[in-house]
């Protein structure tokens, strides 16, 4: 039996390997992301405070449509530029392959799922049961203890 993890249990199938690896993709990243992710991030920083300052600073700020204009374009614009970078690229793609991997579910159908409800329910409510009588068994044995 080898180690090389290529190949299927059965070691007769190999498994096909992925050529560009989203975790490779996040680990190539370059200094100029540094300053993306930084520009990025006082943006984000920048729409938080936007309401508050804004207005002491800016006359036609002092319309609400304004700020919220300022607002949205400055989370759009540190969206776009995260999306610039290579650990934003790898989000984007981490997206779809989980948008793909979900078209392969299988969903249970309705009666499975009040059948599954059910079943939780009692098994929460026999448990909570149990353990009640347990603190309650176990509180008059303390108050027998002490006095």
């Amino acid at each position: 039996m080898s180690n090389d993890k290529s190949q299927d249990a059965a070691g007769a199938a190999p498994i096909p390997q992925r050529s560009n690896n989203p975790a490779e993709l996040v680990k190539n990243g370059s200094p100029f992301d540094v300053v993306l992710w930084i520009v990025a991030l006082a943006l984000l920083i920048g729409a938080s405070l936007a309401n508050q300052y804004l207005p002491q600073y800016w006359a036609p700020a002092s319309n609400i449509w304004v700020r919220i204009g300022v607002i949205a374009a400055c989370i759009i614009v540190a969206i776009g530029i995260l999306y610039a970078t290579h650990q934003g690229k790898g989000f984007v793609r981490l997206l779809k392959d989980s948008r793909i991997e979900l078209r392969r579910v299988t969903w249970p159908t309705k009666q499975e799922t009040i059948t599954t409800s059910w079943q939780v329910l009692v098994v929460v409510i026999v448990t909570s049961i149990v353990l009640w009588c347990f603190d309650y068994g176990l509180g008059w044995l303390i108050k027998l203890i002490i006095g």
